[in-house]
């Protein structure tokens, strides 16, 4: 059943993200920004924590929850090195998944040698 919820809720937003690009002028980057933005305000609304506990990794994997960990990551940097904490909370909370993101994408684009559109 953790699957199925985990694909659902999953699928659910990927979908919705798939009808802002197809019936909006809405470019990608920008319904990314959207989507870290919505995981932000739903963790401050204090409305992750419970989607997380009934989707998983439906809701953690996307961009909603690259958004609740980078909010998660300044909300204890302020709180523990006050004001400063906004500016250094983000970086130490997602280190990993950037890091991750640039070393994979750096090799397959070594493999895969990418090809220009003409």
């Amino acid at each position: 059943m953790d699957y199925l919820q985990a694909f659902l809720v999953g699928g659910l937003i990927c979908a919705l993200a798939q009808i802002l690009l197809d019936r909006t002028k809405m470019m990608p980057g920008r319904i990314m920004v959207l989507l870290v933005c919505t995981g932000a305000v739903l963790s401050f609304l204090t409305l992750f924590e419970p989607l997380q506990e009934f989707a998983g990794a439906g809701v953690s994997v996307p961009l909603i929850g690259f958004g609740h960990l980078l909010f998660n990551g300044v909300k204890e940097a302020v709180n523990e090195k006050g004001i400063l904490g906004l500016f250094m909370g983000g970086f130490k909370a997602c280190a990993a998944g950037i890091s991750a993101a640039l070393i994979f994408g750096y090799l397959s684009g070594l493999i895969f040698k990418p090809k220009m559109k003409k």
